[in-house]
């Protein structure tokens, strides 16, 4: 598994991490099975959000991992909080948000229930889900200093931010922000369109994330991709999706080249980048998890890329 630098530390981490936001619909039986997938190929970062499942995704994790051999030490284990559900708000089998909480209260209760569920001592990092207008920089950080100071965290970061937020929450804190989690797959381009369409006046053109993409890059803050493979609001994946036949006639074509399956060059697509990003992986699956692996074994040509852009019915100015 390609390895890249924790934000601007020397420590590594996988190119992929394993997403657990599905592990509550599995047994723990297939829990760890999955785990055991990733973890045996090289993806030993874990990442969950107390939300998931409303918390039994990491109770399911905690049982799971228990049934493996796996060492809680040799696993990088992150979780998020701060996002408030509301179960009368619902897309599908999903409830959705009814509020943001930053608070110094509610971060570290949040911290606590996310140990308790997981049944582990510490985090390696947490993040916060999503930017609360509300949020109070002192609160911040003050919950983040007592929960690194008293070893409940080691490093931290945030998801769905844009730069200016993500300097503002910066210079507050004491610790440097680790991860910018964004949403990037073939399907979802925002974070690059806006560059690639400058001084047009076209929809492409339009930059909604702050430069978020290069200030990472000049930052060395590490761009974890969330839901690399889906299309939407959780309208579903574009693999083997009729609703994109070009597409995936080139997924198919590039998979055929490189004799691995379209999971995996998706994955390449994301990986290719010159950001170091992390891929989050989203699946239980254990053949669809050792596909999106295989991804991070490939190097696409600039060509290849380039070609995968325009399938996705992106353009260039």
């Amino acid at each position: 598994m390609k390895q890249i630098n924790l934000g601007a530390t020397t420590i590594k981490i996988p190119a992929m991490a394993l997403g657990i936001m599905r592990m509550n619909s599995k047994t723990p039986e297939q829990a760890a099975r999955a785990i055991e997938t990733a973890y045996d190929a090289g993806v030993n970062f874990i990442d969950s959000a107390d939300i998931y499942g409303n918390g039994d995704s990491e109770k399911i994790f905690s049982q799971a991992l228990k049934l493996t051999n796996i060492k809680r030490e040799n696993l990088f284990i992150q979780s998020k909080g701060g996002i408030i559900l509301d179960p009368d708000h619902k897309i599908g089998d999903y409830d959705f948000c009814g509020r943001y909480d930053f608070t110094r209260d509610h971060i570290l209760t949040a911290v606590d229930g996310i140990l308790d569920r997981m049944q582990i001592d510490y985090l390696d990092s947490f993040v916060l889900h999503r930017p609360d207008p509300l949020m109070s920089l002192d609160g911040v950080k003050e919950a983040f200093d007592i929960l690194q100071a008293t070893g409940k965290v080691r490093f931290f970061g945030v998801s769905n931010f844009n730069s200016a937020q993500f300097k503002m929450l910066q210079s507050s804190l004491t610790q440097h922000l680790m991860f910018d989690q964004l949403q990037f797959g073939l399907m979802h381009t925002g974070i690059i369109d806006g560059g690639i369409h400058v001084n047009m006046v076209d929809e492409d053109s339009i930059d909604h994330d702050g430069g978020i993409l290069e200030f990472c890059r000049q930052n060395q803050i590490t761009i974890q991709a969330w839901s690399p493979f889906q299309y939407g609001n959780f309208a579903g994946t574009f693999i083997n999706n009729p609703k994109f036949p070009k597409l995936n006639k080139m997924l198919d074509k590039l998979a055929d080249k490189y004799q691995v399956g379209k999971n995996a060059i998706a994955a390449a697509w994301i990986l290719k980048h010159p950001a170091n990003m992390q891929m989050i992986m989203g699946t239980m699956n254990p053949e669809h998890i050792m596909d999106s692996v295989a991804g991070g074994e490939i190097e696409l040509t600039d060509q290849e890329w380039y070609n995968l852009y325009f399938a996705a019915g992106h353009i260039l100015p």
